[in-house]
């Protein structure tokens, strides 16, 4: 039976990472998008237990990585997950759907 990453060693979930790593890269060269994408989301996973989630807050607005053009604000944190709404440049709600993002994810914050 498999291990969860909330059960890793910082050392595990860093050697994780690097195998990870290194199938997503072999997969990108092989032209496997979707094993290239599997992999991706495997590592965001794991860096998102490399961090400690109380460096997150309900109320606050955060970068997202891979997202220039939107930011994150928190509604509320569970485990490693920032629940919330991506909103534009502007600070407007993009979609009235709540979502969750793997606090990996996001990246600094903005003063509001």
């Amino acid at each position: 039976m498999e291990k969860r990453y909330s059960e890793y060693t910082q050392e595990e979930l860093r050697s994780e990472i690097a195998e990870l790593t290194e199938k997503a890269q072999k997969a990108e060269q092989l032209g496997m998008v979707n094993e290239f994408a599997v992999h991706e989301r495997k590592i965001i996973m794991a860096r998102s237990y490399m961090l400690n989630p109380s460096d997150f807050k309900a109320g606050e607005t955060y970068e997202v990585d891979g997202d220039p053009g939107h930011t994150f604000y928190i509604e509320y944190m569970n485990g490693v997950f920032a629940w919330g709404y991506r909103q534009d440049n502007q600070g407007e709600k993009v979609s009235r759907e709540e979502e969750a993002l793997p606090i990996s994810m996001l990246g600094n914050k903005l003063d509001g």
